[in-house]
């Protein structure tokens, strides 16, 4: 282990420890309020390109289980492989303890080529972050500086050809076309326990005109800026002249409002963490929810019959849009969760009962 700096793009430079893989990196700096799920978070698509800042103190403590067990893929992997560019810590823990951990969580990181920087004060690193919002940095003087942001990310996460998983029982017959934008390995297991038949398909692979046969379609979480999605937002386009329920998840909120003619922005520092409470507007019900954007909706430009359906309490950004009529629905929190509060799963129910 040897001494490493973050360093941000507004020259600031934060000296910490190297741990995992030593190597330099590029990425974009946000932070995550969570207090566990780091396998989770690490591994979720969505945080492709990023350097991940966990606030909260130690991480590392409960090791990092088989990717693959008896029963297939752990629940503690979002996807196969680790998509964060580095991780940053206060405190490293090499000691671990839990009944399915198998190693460190630095040699795992070690072994996927991923770096860690320890012994940051990330509470002032945060609130830096918070001030001056999410920013570029690297690990290491010998890289430039990087946006991945302007790169088309889900292109990087998403499948390159159709993969079909077999439903069972009485829902076997329905037919869900999984719009792959870097969907988490939850979402599929939520769709897996209720027995429907899911097709997930590349984010620009248009079924419509390839004649797949389908009853829902549901637009899946993902990374990077939704304004430069406009394959998948035109696929979009024709489901919604077919009027079959369509139902999306975090990026799959943004691809929908865009489909209806919305514009996205670019949140100061998004939200990431597992305790963002939604008030869904029609019942006053609030969620606690988890969460992984850095973009949203803008309210005012939502038309073509859609409304908001969910609100972000802390700061009143669109959390989810509902149309009028038509069964088209999406939310921008993580209902399939993992990790965090399973408030909003049945979501999933009510996409499975408009099909």
């Amino acid at each position: 282990m040897r001494q490493i700096q973050l360093i941000l793009e507004d020259g600031t430079r934060w000296n910490g420890i190297q741990f995992g893989a030593d190597k330099s990196v590029a990425g974009e700096v946000v932070f995550n309020t969570g207090m566990t799920g780091y396998p989770e978070s690490m591994t979720d698509p969505s945080y492709e390109g990023q350097i991940l800042v966990f606030t909260y103190p130690m991480i590392g403590n409960y090791g990092v289980p088989d990717e693959k067990n008896e029963r297939g893929i752990s629940k503690m992997f979002e996807s196969s492989k680790i998509h964060t560019s580095a991780i940053v810590v206060n405190e490293y823990s090499e000691n671990f303890s839990h009944f399915e951990a198998k190693r460190s969580l630095s040699k795992w990181m070690e072994k996927k080529g991923i770096p860690g920087i320890a012994g940051i004060d990330t509470r002032a690193l945060t609130q830096h972050l918070r001030e001056k919002g999410a920013m570029l940095g690297k690990i290491g003087d010998d890289i430039s500086f990087l946006d991945p942001n302007k790169e088309n990310l889900v292109a990087k996460v998403s499948i390159r050809k159709p993969v079909i998983y077999r439903g069972r029982g009485a829902l076997a017959r329905k037919r869900v076309i999984c719009v792959d934008c870097g969907v988490k390995n939850n979402s599929i297991r939520e769709f897996m326990r209720r027995g429907v038949t899911f097709i997930r398909v590349p984010y620009n692979y248009d079924f419509v005109e390839k004649g797949v046969k389908f009853d829902g379609v549901f637009l899946s979480n993902g990374p990077g800026d939704p304004a430069i999605m406009d394959e998948t937002v035109a696929i979009i386009k024709k489901v919604m002249t077919m009027k079959k329920p369509i139902f999306g998840i975090c990026l799959g909120n943004q691809l929908l409002a865009r489909a209806a003619g919305a514009r996205t922005y670019k949140l100061k520092y998004g939200h990431r963490s597992q305790n963002q409470p939604c008030m869904n507007l029609e019942t006053k019900q609030c969620y606690v929810t988890s969460q992984n954007h850095g973009y949203a909706v803008d309210e005012n430009t939502l038309t073509g019959g859609f409304k908001v359906w969910f609100m972000n309490i802390n700061d009143g950004t669109v959390e989810g849009i509902k149309h009028k009529t038509m069964p088209f629905f999406a939310v921008q929190f993580h209902p399939e969760a993992c990790p965090g509060p399973r408030d909003s799963e049945k979501l999933f129910d009510k996409f499975i009962e408009l099909l």
